[in-house]
């Protein structure tokens, strides 16, 4: 692997970490799997390409893709808890639904920032390279996320969270109010992937609206690969797993595309393929060790 493609692997690792979080939040603490994602990606670059085109500040739009996307997942927890729809069900309508939004918000499929600012403006102005400031950038709002969901998962309401993904009956009993913490809970889930939409946004110039499809197995994969490569004996150890099973999912990707078996080797189209492959990987590992320790 070049130094390019391992910069490479580091910047989507990172980039990317924000959406592994959200759907940690959703598919290990709360247990409630949301296919929203898919959808929530591509509206936070759409929010944030369509607010910097009408000239608002770069950095302002992030914010303005997280509110979005928190608003997409509320939708996606009140379907589930007021209207009694199926989670999985429920998180698969506003994915759909918010396909055709986000062509609304644009005004068409895709829409470019050419020439126009984006966060990494104020890194170009130091002469950092593109490879060098993406990485850094990313990294840095990536272990902010990591920093405030430990805090707020040892919160009153972020154990409330907890308990609910684990007994819902038991903490029902206690006197909390389940379907406000599914609604947040889904909600804050979804504005860290429209957030982690946005940068990538500006990172690559365009959003398009296609730019979600496969969200979710991504997500699901870097969650899965973290837990088994660095473990989650605690909620503080998962969370930081999750983040680093993003990047070491990009670059168990980088290295595969660069792998090459004579006249073999893989494409960008085996992107599914290769996720398919890393997912069995991760989740047989823990049992091809414990075999090992019984011999």
């Amino acid at each position: 692997m070049t130094w390019y493609s391992f910069f490479g692997a580091l910047e989507q690792g990172f980039a990317y970490g924000l959406m592994v979080l959200g759907v940690y939040l959703t598919f290990r603490v709360l247990d409630f799997p949301d296919l929203t994602v898919d959808g929530s990606l591509p509206l936070g670059a759409a929010v944030s390409a369509v607010a910097i085109t009408a000239g608002v500040h770069p950095y302002l739009s992030l914010v303005l893709a997280l509110g979005a996307g928190f608003l997409a997942g509320m939708v996606t927890g009140i379907l589930n808890t007021k209207f009694r729809i199926l989670h999985l069900l429920a998180s698969i309508l506003t994915m759909i639904a918010l396909y055709s939004i986000n062509i609304r918000i644009m005004g068409r499929p895709n829409m470019t920032l050419l020439g126009k600012s984006t966060i990494l403006d104020p890194f170009y102005a130091m002469d950092l390279s593109p490879s060098v400031a993406a990485p850094i950038l990313f990294g840095v709002v990536s272990l902010l996320a990591v920093v405030f969901l430990i805090w707020f998962l040892h919160t009153e309401f972020g154990l409330a969270m907890q308990a609910t993904g684990d007994n819902k009956q038991m903490i029902t009993s206690q006197g909390v109010n389940t379907h406000r913490v599914i609604i947040f809970g889904v909600g804050l889930s979804n504005g860290l992937v429209a957030l982690s939409g946005a940068m990538i946004c500006q990172n690559q110039g365009a959003a398009d609206v296609n730019m979600g499809v496969g969200t979710i197995v991504a997500g699901l994969a870097s969650v899965i690969i973290g837990e088994t490569v660095f473990g989650s004996r605690s909620i503080n150890r998962a969370i930081i797993a999750a983040l680093l099973g993003s990047i070491a999912y990009r670059l168990a990707i980088a290295l595969a595309l660069g792998l090459k078996l004579g006249r073999f080797s893989f494409t960008p189209s085996d992107l599914n393929l290769i996720t398919a492959i890393l997912v069995v990987a991760a989740l047989t590992l823990p049992q091809v060790r414990a075999r090992f320790r019984l011999k």
